[in-house]
């Protein structure tokens, strides 16, 4: 019977403490705010092919506007990201391949807002029958904290390559990283083959960097006091010492304040001896923030270039 009633108190005890763990991530959830994402989508044909301007606007159950990065998807494949403004709002330019299309805005949420989905937006851009190609980016978001490194793929899709009489080179390039973070393709260099029409991925390694000694500082304050003070000493000594001697100690005290400055300028006080002993300064970390990066994708003929440009949401926390 007792054995009864202490299983009995033991699992009050941990349904208890199931509750009181949920309890928080219950309150949080409660606290966000859910939101409403609209996209629209306006088109215009340029040579031979059709561009599109997507607005995207995210708003608060409060009427406020969301923070935060917004992924752009056609027909559910991620094309790019990009990072809200103050107003709550984003805006891509993006090149369609001929057919139609099916363009949604997803919003990841934060801290204090929900995820929400935008509706579709259908779209129908032409065919230029013009060997091409189109860019994107999976996922269109990445996060990362300094000193980590994340890989997101940017597939290359060829677009009439059956028009193609050679090989087509696209290089891949990307901007607006930044500062103490790079990023790099393999492969850089992407061949469509006549008659391709497989996306072709390279994947876009986006590398950050950890806080440095030479940012957090180096305790060197005791040796520079000593630095100073040492001659400053022996100079006010080597002077109280003169009025007591005879003029040729006095001669020998200064060549030995002289010698002693020398070789405190030639060890710890010395430039070159603090970079041998002590290395170069590394690099500091990467600045956190929100930023929007553009990833470039360019062939060209010989005679004229051929640029697409998607771009990726990146958070530095």
């Amino acid at each position: 019977m007792r054995g009864m009633i202490r299983r009995g108190l033991r699992l009050e005890l941990v349904a208890g403490l199931g509750i009181a763990l949920a309890m928080p991530a219950a309150a949080f959830a409660a606290q966000a705010t859910a939101t409403q994402t609209t996209l629209s989508v306006e088109t215009h044909d340029q040579a031979a092919r059709t561009k599109a301007s997507v607005s995207v606007s995210v708003i608060g159950g409060n009427s406020l506007p969301a923070t935060g990065v917004i992924a752009l998807s056609d027909h559910g494949r991620p094309l790019a990201g990009a990072v809200l403004n103050a107003q709550g709002q984003a805006t891509f330019a993006v090149d369609l391949a001929a057919g139609a299309h099916s363009l949604t805005a997803n919003y990841a949420g934060d801290t204090s807002h929900r995820a929400s989905v935008s509706p579709a937006a259908s779209v129908q851009a032409q065919d230029s029958g013009t060997p091409d190609f189109q860019i994107s980016v999976a996922p269109a978001t990445l996060t990362l904290t300094p000193g980590q490194s994340g890989t997101v793929v940017a597939s290359v899709t060829p677009e009439n390559a059956s028009a193609l009489t050679a090989p087509m080179f696209v290089t891949l390039s990307c901007s607006g990283l930044p500062d103490e973070s790079s990023c790099a393709f393999t492969p850089e260099n992407i061949e469509v083959l006549p008659n391709a029409t497989a996306a072709i991925p390279s994947n876009m390694l986006v590398i950050t960097n950890l806080p440095s000694y030479a940012s957090l500082g180096r305790p060197r304050s005791r040796g520079l006091a000593l630095a100073i003070l040492l001659p400053g000493a022996l100079g006010l000594g080597g002077v109280a010492f003169s009025f007591r001697r005879r003029r040729l100690l006095h001669r020998l005290s200064l060549l030995a304040l002289v010698a002693l400055v020398g070789l405190l300028g030639a060890t710890a006080c010395n430039a070159r001896y603090d970079y041998y002993h002590h290395g170069p300064p590394l690099d500091p970390a990467t600045p956190a923030g929100t930023y929007t990066v553009d990833v470039t994708a360019q062939s060209s003929n010989g005679v004229t270039a051929t640029t697409h440009t998607t771009t990726l949401a990146f958070t530095v926390q």
